[in-house]
């Protein structure tokens, strides 16, 4: 076994291996590094702040809007990835507890599953995205939505009247009137566009700006992992030096985090 005061010997020593020459020792480093990471954070969390307060002024002033346009979201594709997420956050803060025992091996087959994690978010992303271009459903004069064209339809049977008459009999009485037999297409098709709500692209600008800023912070996550990946692969972590590992981590949680307030908001309102 070894001994402690041995133990802690390397340990100092493989930190101090990586201690820019500004700092006096690697502890100063590292609570540098970590307040320098939780500032970005808490500057990332008032950029979505203010797009969620946007939001919310939109909700409260228009939410028939949102209440009608979010039903052209996917639940279960927006579900999973959510589950995506919350599962790569579980890969990734088992990353860095592979990289406080020294696991090598570990380290990298968890940040490897992270960006993979990252890289099927995106994916179903994609197609989330592709749908919502066919369909015309889309931010300010882009909304054009393919649902609105209202078609006459085909095979209407004409009304028929409730009392058939014998042309051989006939009566001195005149035929009593037909009653109204409902709304005609027209008609309905006219009150049907009558319960759709004006502007509903404002909803689709604020799913775009919100969900697509996210999606960049995702891509910036997973270039940033693939470079702590590289690094691991080469075994530059340990127990003696994984605040490299222990920051994107936090990064990462933190987009996760996001994403978690978005998916109800945008897809389950009601």
């Amino acid at each position: 076994m070894q001994p402690v005061a041995e133990f802690e010997e390397v340990k100092v020593h493989g930190a101090e291996s990586h201690v820019a020459h500004h700092f006096p020792d690697a502890k100063a480093q590292v609570e540098a590094g970590k307040l320098g990471m939780w500032i970005f954070l808490a500057t990332e969390i008032l950029l979505f702040g203010g797009l969620f307060c946007a939001y919310a002024v939109y909700r409260a002033n228009h939410p028939e809007i949102f209440v009608y346009a979010h039903h052209f979201l996917n639940k279960i594709l927006g579900g999973i990835n959510t589950v995506v997420l919350i599962f790569s956050s579980f890969t990734m803060a088992w990353a860095v507890r592979a990289a406080q025992l020294s696991q090598q091996k570990k380290l990298v087959r968890l940040l490897a599953a992270t960006i993979f994690c990252g890289f099927v978010f995106l994916g179903i992303k994609y197609v989330e995205y592709e749908h919502k271009w066919k369909e015309g459903l889309l931010w300010g004069k882009r909304y054009k939505p393919a649902h609105a064209e209202v078609s006459k339809p085909k095979d209407v049977p004409p009304p028929k009247p409730l009392i058939s008459v014998n042309p051989e009999e006939r009566s001195t009485l005149p035929p009593p009137a037909v009653p109204p037999q409902g709304l005609s297409w027209e008609v309905r098709a006219a009150s049907q566009e009558t319960v759709v709500p004006q502007n509903v692209q404002l909803f689709f600008s604020v799913y775009f700006v919100m969900t697509g800023l996210h999606g960049l912070h995702v891509v910036a996550g997973m270039v940033v992992l693939f470079w702590i990946l590289l690094r691991a692969r080469r075994g530059e972590f340990s127990s003696a030096y994984f605040t490299p590992v222990d920051l994107a981590g936090l990064y990462w949680h933190l987009v996760d985090l996001i994403w978690i307030y978005l998916f109800p908001l945008l897809y389950l309102i009601h």
